[in-house]
Formats: C-alpha cells, sequence, structure tokens
C-alpha cells in the first residue's frame, strides 16, 4: 500500500522543529517543507509532514499542549501518562451494578485486565463546618448516625463481594483478579479522581442509581462521568440485551467531522482489537447534504486504509428529532453499541446544552462508549 505524505500542521521555522523531533522522538518519520532556503529561523508558514499511517498517533501528539512545554523546548521528552491494565467498575448495590459487573469482568478477562469495583458514600460529617444554619449545625450525636452509615456500606460491599465470589465459583463471571475500593465523597467526584489518579483502561457503569426508579433520572452520575472523563467509559443500561461485549457484532460511530474523531476513532480500535465487529460511520444531520456523504466516503476510505481489517459502512441520520433518529436508525441497523467522541466544554454548556451522550443516557437501552478527544496532558 502506498504511504502517502500528508501535512500534520502548518507552523513557524522554530515550532515546526520541536514538533519534528517530538514526532521523531516517538517514532514518527517527519519532514519539514517550504523552508526558507537563505533565512530558514525566519520561515513562516512552514509544513510539517508524515505518512498517512502515522496520523492518528501524530494528532495524539498535536492535539495536546505538552508537545510545547518548557521541558520539550528545553530539549526534554514530554511525559507521557502511562495507563493502569485495570477495568474500573463503579457500583452502588443496585440489581445492574451486578450487570455492569458481569459485563466488566467479561471485558477485563478478554483484554487481560483486573477489575476495581469502586463504591464511593455520602456522610453528614462534610456538611459541619458549612455556614448555612441549623439545616447543617449537625450534633455530636450525629457520630453515631456516620458509625451506623459506614457500617451499611461495609455490609454492602462484601455482600456484593460474596455475590462476585458465588458468580466466579458458578462460571457466570470469568475467575480474573479483582478488588473491592471504598471512597468517601460524591460519587461523581470521586469516580473521575480514581481515574485521573491511577488511569483504568476504561470504566463500565450502570445507568441507573439503586433509589432512582423515575427515568428522568436515570444515569445521572453516570452521564456527569462521561461528560468530564478522559477515560473510556461504557455506559450499559438496565434493558442492554447482552452480556459481553464479545457479542456485539455493529457499532456505530458518530462522527461531526471533527479531526479529534480521528483519534478518538484510533483509540476505539487499539483498544478493541481483542474483539471482532463492523463500524458503521454515522453523521448527524439537519438537512440532506451531498457533500456529508462524500466526506463520510473519504473518511470511510482513510479508515479502510488504516485499518484493512475491519468492516465499515456509513450513513447519514437526519438531526430532525435525534432521539427517535437514532432509535430508528439502530434498530434497523441491528446496532449493538453507539460510539461517539467526547469534547472538554464548560459548565454552562454543559447545563443548559446537554451532548447526545447525556440526552442518549436518558433515553437509549443501547450500551454508549464515550470516548474522549483530546489526549491527556
Amino acid at each position: 500500500m502506498e504511504d502517502k505524505l500528508v501535512t500534520l500542521a502548518i507552523l513557524t521555522y522554530a515550532k515546526a522543529q520541536i514538533l519534528k523531533n517530538v514526532l521523531e522522538n516517538e517514532g514518527i518519520e517527519t519532514y519539514i517543507h517550504n523552508v526558507n532556503q537563505i533565512q530558514p529561523v525566519v520561515s513562516s508558514g512552514v509544513r510539517v509532514r508524515i505518512k498517512e499511517s502515522d496520523l492518528p498517533h501524530a494528532l495524539k501528539i498535536t492535539e495536546s499542549s505538552a508537545w510545547l512545554s518548557e521541558e520539550v523546548v528545553g530539549g526534554k521528552s514530554p511525559k507521557l501518562e502511562k495507563v493502569s491494565n485495570k477495568v474500573l467498575i463503579p457500583v452502588d448495590f443496585s440489581n445492574y451494578s451486578l450487570k455492569a459487573c458481569e459485563f466488566g469482568f467479561n471485558f477485563a478477562q478478554n483484554i487481560g485486565a483486573e477489575v476495581v469495583l469502586l463504591h464511593v458514600y455520602f456522610t453528614p460529617i462534610y456538611a459541619t463546618s458549612l455556614p448555612y444554619g441549623d439545616v447543617f449545625n449537625y450534633q455530636l450525636s450525629d457520630e453515631e448516625n456516620v458509625r451506623s452509615i459506614l457500617q451499611k456500606v461495609h455490609a454492602d460491599l462484601n455482600a456484593l463481594s460474596d455475590k462476585v465470589k458465588e458468580k466466579v465459583a458458578s462460571g457466570e463471571f470469568p475467575d480474573i483478579k479483582y478488588t473491592c475500593v471504598l471512597r468517601e465523597g460524591i460519587p461523581e467526584e470521586e469516580v473521575l479522581r480514581y481515574t485521573k489518579e491511577y488511569r483504568p483502561r476504561i470504566i463500565i457503569m450502570g445507568t441507573r442509581g439503586k433509589s432512582q426508579k423515575d427515568i428522568d433520572l436515570i444515569g445521572s452520575v453516570t452521564a456527569e462521568v462521561i461528560e468530564r472523563s478522559r477515560v473510556p467509559v461504557l455506559a450499559i443500561p438496565e434493558n442492554t440485551p447482552f452480556k459481553q461485549f464479545s457479542e456485539a457484532k455493529r457499532i456505530a460511530f458518530i462522527t461531526n467531522f471533527d479531526q479529534r474523531d480521528l483519534i478518538a476513532f484510533d483509540s476505539l480500535i487499539n483498544n478493541l482489537k481483542s474483539f471482532k465487529f463492523s463500524v458503521s460511520l454515522i453523521h448527524l444531520s439537519d438537512v440532506q447534504n451531498t457533500w456529508n456523504e462524500i466526506k463520510l466516503a473519504g473518511i470511510k476510505e482513510y479508515f479502510q486504509k488504516q485499518y484493512p481489517q475491519l468492516e465499515i459502512y456509513y450513513d447519514v441520520v437526519k438531526n430532525d428529532n435525534l432521539l427517535s433518529s437514532l432509535d430508528s436508525y439502530i434498530k434497523s441497523n441491528h446496532i449493538d453499541i453507539m460510539t461517539l467522541t467526547s469534547y472538554k466544554r464548560n459548565i454552562f454548556s454543559r447545563l443548559f446544552n446537554p451532548g447526545i451522550a447525556r440526552k442518549m443516557i436518558f433515553h437509549s437501552d443501547t450500551p454508549l462508549l464515550v470516548i474522549y478527544g483530546r489526549p491527556n496532558t
């Protein structure tokens, strides 16, 4: 296969040289074009070019700001965060916390990882110092309540651990290494803090809390983790019809024609290389536009070169009624898992303009895999 050169970035000569050194340290062959031969230092608009097959790897570096840090400019290599070989499963002792466990244990076995079961509990001890009046003015007698909460949490965690052991013994769960972790705090904050500290391969979560019966409340913690996590998150709805990732034969990947989608797609394929499935590339569009199909066809052709073993399709889904359109597409094309890229958004846009992931968490029975669109820095 001919591996043509593509332009990765257009920079000043000085920045182009820095990026070239960083890329070559990562094993990416790099060329600089359009250099002023007489005064190379004052060259502007210098093209940094690489082989097309190296594009996903190179984009991970350029999307990060680490390559322009003082350490790199000073001649040192950027520090890359090491991903631990763990599958994180936040649990709340609900019935389909166990379902998420089943999914997570099977997934971990397929990728050769270990499982971490994380439960986060909240106690009123945090509120004792808050100046909000009598509501938060806890007395010393509340220490008994805290002790009672802790005893209940430990009992529930032990009960969950016993259930897992039973299912391992019966063969329902694979016999792999797992640990239970208990943390105090707000669930979504502690899940995100754990992922930042230990960098698991993936987070696998259920989409409904133990006491939440109204469908509008389903998945609030999961949705918050999805929107803020830099680790891939797989959300397993209550009525998911299968028990493990290996049963998924067709995955849909929603693209907005953003270059970060290339990073996310590469991460998807590399993280799931243990599984066999086909991929449908989807673009959501408000109007009929032939140009969208042309771009999708181009992306498909590029991905087919990069991943020749992968069966790839593409479609434009009309976005006049997002959830209804996606539901219809999922059913008619037998989609097992929806995948999309998550981009960092500020708190106001998350409050007033919920993303596709959050809408789907509250609506769909199809598992949702969300991959962060930028590498960690």
